[in-house]
Parts: structure tokens; sequence; C-alpha cells
């Protein structure tokens, strides 16, 4: 009787959603209906096409600089564990979220027009003090992932125009942020999520490819592992890109059967594995010990059409998932979630042309390239939209219907962004330390600790809306799980990696000084 009566609560709103979705759609005009195709999604596919093309972005570029700290084994060996890993604990993080709407929903509470978020689950099954552990690493993980997007943006155009150093492009695309705030919902990345993944996928392919083609260089080397320090510093690079599951609850909240996505984040991982394996064996094959002085491997590769049509994807992608999801709650406070304005969406697009069109006419990039690079920040964006929401339920400005005063509140959030990265431009070692030292917490350690507290009591197990597949033992199998996945990564993710990736994050800034102009640029040339 408990397990039907669980099931209807789940099952209830999410029905409701549809059946308005449904009449939405049986009233609109083709040309609506063209649009709901691409922008109104909430299936189970496009869950899946937002956790893949967000978890394989830029460090899809660090990956074999990852490979050159570690070793060849080692890192296809890391890359297959923490991939696993991180599909559990996201699993895990899938079953509190349910948890806890079942639970509101017993009491009435309508989800509709607010946004679940993480804080808010640890908050409703856990109290107050683990809402506000929860609300810290996730807020700090969020903030610096979006720093590292924004780092790799500058990284990635200056190897199409080196006209500007690197520090001045944080500057451009920092503004171009600024300009986000004017784009709807998760709902809405349907396409974008879509064309996302593919652009990506091109530049793992490409990757893979040019490297076979270019061959070995002469003399190369494969020495790695030859440090502590680098072994962990790598190790917990790999950590950080299978941890990109923090917006897993907004990605849940925004789909219209949340209590289906327990494998989807497995079946992304498993498509993201295809990708960052052979394209990171294959450069470190090529290229080696060089790649420890090259965090973006495309820096090695010699420049063509097709590099820079990997480029200027990258980007694309990075600044796409900004421009759409920052503005994720703009919508939030109209009757339905999914119903945003598009015209929203034009204007943040007039705007980042208009600024890139300012600060750039005196470049040799063609306009038809800034065009393309003002749809920008799709990942980037995936990250920043939860800081959205916070600073916005902080405020008081959650639930208004004014678009430019939510637009206006935003702001202040990209201002720190920006500022960190132009101090700490270390693409790559960056990476590294935000692994070990927030990443750890906020999407494994956190969640696996939540889960065995939340279950810790017979009723609490015995009425659990999600149990534990029997494949793995059920409860017990499942707190072994946890319990490993805790000692795991406090000892090896948080203890040795926070030691190594801090050893290599001051050696860059001693070698390198914060505020650099350029970092890990070759010489110009005159």
């Amino acid at each position: 009787m408990t397990s039907e009566k669980v099931e209807t609560v789940v099952a209830g709103n999410y029905v409701e959603m549809e059946r308005a979705e449904e009449e939405r759609g049986s009233k609109s005009s083709t040309k609506t209906k063209i649009s709901n195709l691409f922008w109104h999604g909430g299936s189970v596919y496009d869950a899946w096409f937002s956790c893949a093309s967000n978890q394989v972005a830029q460090v899809l570029l660090t990956l074999p600089y990852s490979f050159s700290q570690l070793g060849m084994l080692s890192g296809i060996l890391f890359q297959l564990f923490y991939g696993l890993m991180g599909s559990w604990t996201a699993y895990l993080i899938s079953v509190l979220y349910v948890e806890y709407r079942t639970r509101k929903e017993r009491e009435k509470v309508d989800f509709r027009n607010h946004v679940i978020q993480w804080f808010e689950v640890l908050d409703g099954l856990l109290g107050k003090h683990w809402r506000n552990i929860g609300l810290f690493f996730n807020c700090t993980f969020l903030l610096f992932g979006s720093v590292i997007q924004l780092i790799a943006c500058a990284s990635n155009i200056y190897y199409i125009n080196d006209n500007l150093d690197k520090r001045t492009w944080t500057y451009i695309f920092g503004a171009c942020c600024a300009t986000t705030v004017f784009i709807p919902s998760f709902h809405n990345y349907r396409i974008w999520s879509f064309l996302g993944l593919i652009m990506t996928t091109y530049t793992a392919w490409y990757l893979t490819i040019a490297s076979f083609t270019h061959g070995q260089i002469e003399g190369v080397k494969h020495s790695g592992p030859t440090t502590m320090v680098l072994y962990f510093t790598g190790a917990t690079n790999i950590l950080y890109t299978f941890g990109g599951h923090a917006v897993t609850v907004e990605i849940m909240h925004a789909m219209w059967k949340p209590q289906k996505f327990k494998m989807i984040y497995l079946m992304a991982t498993l498509y993201v594995l295809t990708l960052t394996l052979p394209s990171a064996s294959a450069v470190y094959w090529a290229f080696g010990d060089m790649l420890l002085n090259h965090a973006n491997a495309l820096s090695l590769l010699p420049r063509t059409r097709f590099r820079d049509t990997a480029v200027v994807l990258m980007l694309i992608h990075q600044v796409s998932y900004q421009s759409l999801s920052l503005s994720l709650s703009l919508c939030l406070s109209l009757s339905r979630v999914h119903m945003c304005r598009k015209n929203d969406i034009l204007t943040s697009f007039i705007y980042q042309i208009i600024i890139l069109d300012a600060l750039m006419s005196n470049t040799c990039i063609s306009r038809i390239l800034f065009n393309l690079l003002t749809y920008s920040f799709i990942t980037f964006g995936f990250a920043c939209t939860p800081l959205y929401f916070v600073w916005e339920k902080f405020i008081g400005v959650h639930n208004t219907k004014s678009t430019c005063r939510r637009a206006l509140a935003r702001l202040p959030v990209v201002i720190p962004i920006w500022f960190l990265a132009i101090i700490f431009p270390f693409f790559g070692p960056i990476n590294s330390t935000v692994g070990s030292l927030l990443v750890s917490f906020t999407v494994y350690i956190i969640p696996a600790m939540a889960h065995m507290i939340t279950f810790s009591s017979a009723s609490a197990r015995e009425n659990a809306v999600e149990r534990p597949p029997s494949m793995l033992g059920g409860w017990a199998g499942s707190y072994s799980m946890n319990i490993f996945v805790v000692g795991w990564v406090l000892i090896v993710g948080f203890g040795f990696g926070g030691w190594a990736s801090m050893l290599n994050f001051i050696h860059q800034i001693d070698t390198f000084g914060v505020f650099t102009k350029c970092y890990q640029c070759p010489p110009h040339k005159a």
C-alpha cells in the first residue's frame, strides 16, 4: 500500500504538467509547434543530451595533459573508475531529489513555479546544517566551474587569433557573460544540448584523427608518471571531469517525469568515454611529455581549417549554454516554467553582437566568426544557473515578474567570476585544484553521506520511493558502495589530490604570477 501511494504522489503532478503541455500544444499554431520542437524539452532524451554535453566540454582539451602526468594506463583506468563513481553519485542525487519531492508533494506543495535546488533537498531531508554545507560547496564549485569555462574561452580563441593576449580575450568573453541574463529555462536547452554534443563530438574525433595523422613527434617520450605531485594532479583533473553532476537536481526538475532520470547519467557517461578515451590517448601518444607544458591540447596541433573549426565549436559549446542557462530563472516567475518569451533570447544575442562588434571591430577575426561566438557559453551556463537561483532567492526576487529586475539582480554574480578568471588564468591546473578541494565534496562525499543518513532508519528504508538495485546488493550493497566512495574520495581525491594540486597551483603562481597576461603562450612573432 505504501509503495502504491508513493507512486501516485510522484506521478500526479507530472501527469498534470504533461496534460497542460498537450492542451497548450493543441491550441498553438504551426509556428509555435515548430518552436516547441526545438525549444521546449523535458523528456528523457533532453536530460541525456544535457548531461552528456555538460560533462564533456573544455575539460576534453585538458585530458591529454592529465595523461602526460599519469601515464597511459593510469589515465585510462582513472577515466573508467571515476566515470562509474560519478554515475553512482549522480544516481544518489536523483534518488534524494525524488524522495524530497515526493515528501513535499504529500504535503500539497506545488513546485511548478519553483526550481528545486540541491541545498533545498538537503534542507528538507537532513536539516539546515546539511543545507548550509551543501550550499557552500555547491556554490563555490559552480562559481569556480564558471571561472574555468571563461578561462577556457580565452585560451581557445587565442589559437585562432593571437593578436590579442588571453587576458584581453577574458575581458571580452566576460562582457559577453553579462548579457546572458535574458535567456529562458532548462526546458529551452533542447536544441543547444543536441548541438553542444555534436560540437564536442567533432572536437574529440578531430583530436584523435589529427594526432594519428600528425604522428609521433621526433624523440617523443612517455615518461609519466614521474612524480607523486603530477600523478595526483592528473588524477584529480579526471575526478573533476566526471564530477559535472552538480546541476543534476536542476536538470531533473526540468523533466516532465524526473523519476525516469535514474540511468540517464550512466548512459551519458558511457557516451562521453567514447570521446575522452580515444582523444586523450591519441594526443598523448603523439606528443608525450610535451603536454606537461601545454595544458590545452589544441596548442600542439598544426593550424588547419579543421583545428579552427574545433576551436569555434568548443567556444560555441562553452558559451551557448551560458547564454541559455544563466537566464534560466527569468521565466520561472511566469505562470509556467516552459512559457518563456523567445524575444529575450534574441535580445541577448543582439546585445552580445553589439558588444563584440564594439570591442573587436579592429581585429582580423571576421564578423561572421564573432556572430557565431555570440551564440556562446553552453557549459558556463550550466554552472551559473544554480548560482543565479541561489542569489535570486537570497535577495528575494526569485518570484518577481519583472524581467529587467531579475536581470539586474543577477549581474553581481558575473563580476567575481570575471575577476577570478583574470587573476588565475591557469587553464589545466585550476581544474585539478577545483576537483580536489570542491568537486570531491560537492558531488561525491556529500551525496553519498546524505543518502546513508537519510535512509539510516528502518522506516525510511521501508518507505523509500526509490530502493537500491537488487543486482547491487540492495541496501547493504548501497551502503558499502557509499562508504567506499566517501573513503576513497576523502583520502585520494581530497587528501593526496588536494596536496598535489595545491603544490602545482602554487608553482603556476610562482612561475607566471597572478594576473598573468598570456598563460603558456609561445613567444609572439614580430
